[in-house]
């Protein structure tokens, strides 16, 4: 695989402070297709799927294997919304993770998707799920040899920050999502800084709360009354504040948290200090430091 080559300049790029709002639209590489900086995945109810839509979401996430059960009630919605408005197919964007490494199976997992969910009747974007520097290079050959039906765009997920480097600053894929939270916050050293200011991929983050401490949690260590305890939705801002990280890929139990998100969002990003608390906060639970330290 060639080696990225490193932007010097990237590293100075100063922190966000607006952040992106649902109702923004970003371009996937030279697809034409624009999606929200919010990519929807697992969602607590079907609903949900036609709040985001009416609240400025059209970015959407699938599996097409791995986790097949718990995007039940993500396939009823997209099925509810577009039996509801047909129309609205031509405005939203539906990516489709597979984690099925074998080339020759690569196909068959989107055609089980588009079963299940007929109203959708192609996969916008195809994404490599699962990628590692051993297996990617010949799983994105043979996506773009036997392209899922109607797939407009590639994209993939990373686990190694290397690959995904490589991926986005040489445009392989249209879209990479990259794991990023105060509980791993590697992307900060080995992803950010060496993102090239001028690609044309785009960069999500996935697993952006899975740091999140509940009030009990936090009451449990010890965390005195009186200390900033973060929302759920401070783990978004918490990942947003990074200028080379275009959206995330995000969750939601309830419509309500559209809402809560969208307020959060209009505070702007932690600052450095913030930030740094929330780091804190994971360190603690992991048992990394102690309390007189968080």
């Amino acid at each position: 695989m060639p080696r990225a080559p490193k932007q010097r300049h990237a590293a100075a790029a100063p922190l966000r402070t607006r952040l992106p709002r649902l109702k923004d639209r970003l371009v996937l590489g030279s697809t034409g297709l624009r999606v929200s900086p919010f990519c929807l995945g697992v969602v607590g109810r079907p609903g949900i799927i036609g709040a985001a839509y009416q609240a400025g979401i059209n970015f959407f996430f699938l599996t097409a294997d791995m986790h097949w059960p718990v995007y039940e009630p993500v396939r009823k919605g997209l099925g509810q919304l577009l039996r509801a408005s047909p129309e609205v197919r031509a405005k939203i964007v539906v990516a489709v993770v597979s984690y099925v490494t074998q080339p020759e199976f690569s196909w068959a997992p989107f055609d089980e998707v588009l079963e299940a969910v007929p109203e959708l009747g192609h996969v916008d974007v195809a994404v490599i799920g699962g990628s590692y520097p051993g297996d990617f290079l010949g799983r994105h050959q043979q996506y773009l040899l036997n392209r899922p039906r109607g797939m407009k765009a590639l994209g993939a997920s990373f686990h190694d920050r290397t690959t995904a480097v490589t991926a986005v600053n040489h445009g392989l894929v249209d879209v990479a999502f990259v794991r990023y939270n105060p509980l791993h916050p590697g992307a900060e050293a080995d992803v950010f800084p060496q993102i090239r200011a001028d690609r044309s991929s785009r960069l999500f983050s996935f697993q952006s709360t899975h740091a999140y401490l509940t009030p009990e949690r936090l009451a449990a260590l010890g965390l005195p009354e009186g200390k900033w305890r973060p929302a759920i939705t401070d783990y978004y801002r918490f990942a947003l504040r990074q200028p080379r990280l275009d959206g995330v890929l995000c969750s939601f139990d309830r419509e309500e948290h559209l809402a809560e998100l969208g307020r959060a969002l209009a505070k702007g990003a932690l600052s450095e200090e913030q930030a740094s608390y929330l780091k804190n906060l994971s360190a603690l639970d992991a048992g990394a430091i102690e309390l007189t330290k968080a």
